[in-house]
């Protein structure tokens, strides 16, 4: 069996694009998707495939299923169990304010960005790439804007999806849950 975990992009974001866990798992299930698990409402999915998945085969069948795009980005459970390993985010203090992110490439991108990066008030960095895999950090207490996802798609485009590093947690316990680690 392979492992995988889908990242859904602008899914249940203001109110738009709304794409209930509930038929987001029948669905996947549809598909003969098995040990299917949505986390958040943010569209996290766990699956496992006796055959070979793709985003493309993904984001097509659930744009016919829910009628509109639902751009899918698409991690083998190994890779993202890696990158959880390294702990990109070991280094940074950790406070009420900040919050840690991991961004998911459609394709690996390099970007005339050196590495780290700090935006001009000092609140967004962009700490690492490894890969398909941008590490980056916010601190609210400087600046509270998504201004920092801005910085993000300037620089890597629009194929790319964004998660808190505490989602990434949260997909790693149901992984071990499902005796995946």
């Amino acid at each position: 069996m392979k492992r995988y975990v889908a990242f859904l992009r602008g899914i249940n974001v203001g109110g738009h694009h709304k794409v209930p866990m509930a038929e987001l798992q029948k669905e996947m299930e549809r598909l003969n998707f098995q040990k299917v698990t949505t986390i958040l409402n943010s569209g996290n999915i766990l699956f496992e495939s006796e055959k070979d998945c793709t985003e493309t085969f993904l984001a097509n069948h659930l744009e016919a299923t829910f009628g509109f795009p639902v751009p899918t980005l698409l991690r083998r459970f190994e890779e993202l169990a890696e990158l959880y390993e390294k702990d990109p985010f070991q280094e940074i203090e950790l406070t009420k304010s900040i919050r840690r992110y991991v961004s998911f490439l459609k394709k690996e991108e390099r970007v005339g960005l050196v590495l780290p990066w700090k935006s001009d008030d000092g609140s967004y960095r962009i700490l690492e790439q490894h890969g398909k895999h941008v590490f980056s950090v916010l601190d609210v207490a400087v600046s509270n804007t998504p201004k920092a996802m801005d910085a993000l798609e300037q620089y890597y485009g629009k194929d790319i999806t964004t998660r808190n590093w505490n989602t990434v947690e949260r997909i790693m316990k149901k992984a071990a849950e499902q005796h995946w680690v």
